[in-house]
């Protein structure tokens, strides 16, 4: 059994990644917690978070919080056929928001986060410093972010950028081989350079491994050599029937350039490709 949080700011975006997430986890029994969180964050009094008493917090924040999470449930049960392998929970939180994620990722043993992602110029401009940027930089718990513009489709394909500098420990590349057996998809894992390089002792020793590791699966490797990696996924993506990327928070090199860079023209995986981010755990 998996747990699924769906953390939701009543947005249609965020509805689109509740959508995405009920679809991709269609065949796994599952229970989906979708939680809102009124932030302390937002309420501030002479640069301080105002703390309003306990009357105030339910009147204001509570009550309208779960009136709407008891309408995205009944839009749920409008839109999706019964699915016995599902079951859905209302979570309503006030608090700072990342450490209320934090706080129920640990109590609900959350396996994956799934929240939505906003914005046509890319990640840049609306995800650094807003939800979903800050829980995936500091919240360790697997993560899909849902671009806006995304719909659900059989996964066909899935990248995973590397640059094989890193020795993955085998648990953090678990998730990752769920979702390609239960899917049935292929994994093409690519390597960027900004020249012509040969792999050395430790990079051949790590691509080794990952070939090992995928063994069973339908899995291969894809060298390009471009000055730009975002700029090398995006032909990668373009090329292919990419259908969702994978990355591994740990390796911050790759993570910075591909989620989080300047150049937005013409990145279109950014609006409508998921994005898969594995961490280390605890």
């Amino acid at each position: 059994m998996k747990n699924i949080l769906l953390p939701s700011d009543f947005s249609e975006n965020s509805w689109n990644a509740i959508q995405y997430a009920i679809n991709f986890f269609e065949k796994e029994i599952c229970n989906f917690y979708l939680l809102h969180v009124n932030r302390f964050d937002n309420v501030m009094i002479n640069d301080a978070p105002y703390i309003a008493p306990e009357e105030t917090i339910e009147d204001v924040y509570t009550k309208p919080a779960k009136l709407q999470l008891r309408k995205i449930l009944k839009r749920i049960t409008q839109q999706f056929s019964p699915n016995k392998k599902h079951k859905f929970y209302t979570v309503s939180d006030f608090g700072f928001f990342i450490e209320s994620i934090r706080k129920h990722v640990e109590d609900k043993n959350i396996d994956c986060i799934v929240m939505g992602t906003k914005g046509a110029s890319g990640l840049k401009k609306i995800i650094i410093g807003s939800n979903t940027g800050d829980v995936i930089t500091k919240v360790k718990c697997t993560t899909l972010a849902v671009p806006e513009s995304a719909q659900f489709v059989k996964l066909e394909e899935m990248a995973f950028p590397t640059d094989f500098s890193l020795t993955y420990d085998i648990q953090i590349l678990q998730p990752l081989l769920e979702i390609l057996e239960t899917s049935k998809s292929a994994l093409r894992i690519l390597h960027i350079s900004k020249k012509k390089m040969h792999l050395n002792g430790d990079q051949t020793k790590n691509r080794e491994l990952l070939d090992d590791y995928f063994s069973d699966l339908d899995h291969s490797f894809y060298y390009l050599t471009n000055k730009k990696v975002e700029d090398a996924i995006q032909c990668f993506v373009e090329s292919r029937n990419i259908n969702m990327i994978c990355m591994v928070a740990k390796n911050l090199n790759y993570f910075q350039h591909i989620l989080f860079h300047s150049k937005v023209e013409e990145i279109s995986y950014h609006t409508e490709i998921p994005f898969l981010v594995l961490h280390e755990k605890n």
